[in-house]
């Protein structure tokens, strides 16, 4: 198996079109045809984990956040991003990066968070926006089945819990063809109004080139009539951070012990006591401050997040308890989520969750 063999692995666990467009996901140095000899996953693909992969014989390193973020105008060694850099292309290692890829997944980051800390009935805090698309387009009654077969195949009509959703009306279509012309229906040269069926699907931005390859495959016009729109839904199932109910209300105290101890931090900051007890809760793994009023319009009792700024607590203004537990922390059981995914769809591949410890926030 070559590493590109994985990629698709990776895009289902980590689908690159949730990626925030500020982010830099997917491959981001090495050979993508070089055949796999192991994988390690890591939160942080620091130089020490370079050398991690090397002693375990790993030229795939599989890391949440991109070590490469913003462009590189020396490779010099000077810093620690560069060094990492040039150990893994001296060494022949590819290194990949999923991070608001599985941020915004609904099985990914925060949903890892919100399990860790036992919440319920979780959804999306702040669902994706710009995201849908929909398709229209017209067909002959007796092709409008197959042709709407043939894009739920290629992904539209998914809809939350259902799949197959589309709209169907009949009406009158009109259209002249040219010298050149090869109506399905009618003659070239003359004026035809015929019977056709209307169908309307959404779907997500990234299945478009399949979508419209099964739509031209599939249909059966010469010239193919579509329109396809941007809505302005946003995806229940796509989104950053994650609300939920613990099984009982506790006190904030309690709540906070809680989550020290679930999430294994050395700290946490907090904004002042509501006097409320804590059973809704909002979460979201790494810097989450602008999701603070998403949290508050969610009803959540706390949030949960991290790099918040002194200023950012007077924000909680008394309606939930705000708290920054550490970047690391909200995030710390993503890496071996990942290696776990991996490990149990690939056969003959070893995957390894990394030892190094990437966490540069010490507490003393």
């Amino acid at each position: 198996m070559k590493i590109k063999d994985i990629f698709p692995l990776l895009e289902q666990m980590a689908p690159l079109a949730y990626a925030e467009d500020f982010d830099n996901v997917g491959l981001l140095t090495g050979n993508p045809y070089a055949e796999a000899n192991g994988i390690l996953v890591c939160h942080d693909a620091l130089e020490a984990v370079i050398d991690e992969a090397i002693l375990k014989n790993c030229n795939l390193v599989v890391c949440f956040h991109p070590i490469l973020f913003s462009g590189l105008k020396k490779l010099t060694g000077r810093n620690y991003v560069e060094r990492a850099i040039i150990k893994a292309i001296k060494n022949d290692i590819a290194i990949y990066a999923v991070h608001t890829a599985l941020d915004n997944h609904q099985q990914g980051v925060n949903k890892i968070f919100a399990d860790a800390l036992g919440l319920m009935n979780t959804k999306i805090l702040v669902p994706k926006e710009g995201f849908i698309r929909k398709l229209v387009t017209y067909t002959t009654p007796q092709n409008h089945i197959p042709l709407r077969s043939a894009l739920f195949t290629a992904g539209a009509g998914s809809i939350g819990n259902y799949n197959n959703c589309s709209f169907n009306s009949t009406g009158s279509g009109t259209y002249r063809g040219n010298e050149n012309s090869n109506p399905q229906v009618g003659q070239r040269g003359e004026f035809t109004q015929a019977d056709e069926v209307k169908i309307e699907v959404t779907f997500e931005k990234q299945q478009e080139s399949a979508i419209l390859k099964a739509l031209f495959t599939n249909h059966v016009y010469e010239e193919v009539a579509y329109e396809i729109y941007s809505l302005e839904n946003r995806h229940q199932n796509v989104g950053l951070g994650m609300v939920g109910e613990l099984p009982e209300p506790v006190t904030e105290a309690d709540f906070l012990n809680l989550v020290k101890t679930k999430m294994q931090t050395g700290g946490i900051r907090h904004s002042a006591f509501t006097g409320k007890n804590i059973h809704r809760v909002a979460v979201l793994g790494g810097a989450g401050s602008f999701a603070i009023k998403n949290a508050i319009a969610a009803d959540a009792d706390a949030y949960l997040t991290a790099d918040l700024k002194y200023h950012q607590f007077y924000e909680a203004e008394g309606k939930l308890l705000l708290a920054d537990i550490g970047h690391y922390e909200s995030e710390r059981y993503t890496a071996g989520y990942m290696a776990t995914y991996l490990g149990q769809y690939l056969n003959g591949i070893k995957v390894f969750a990394s030892q190094t410890n990437t966490n540069p926030v010490h507490y003393f």
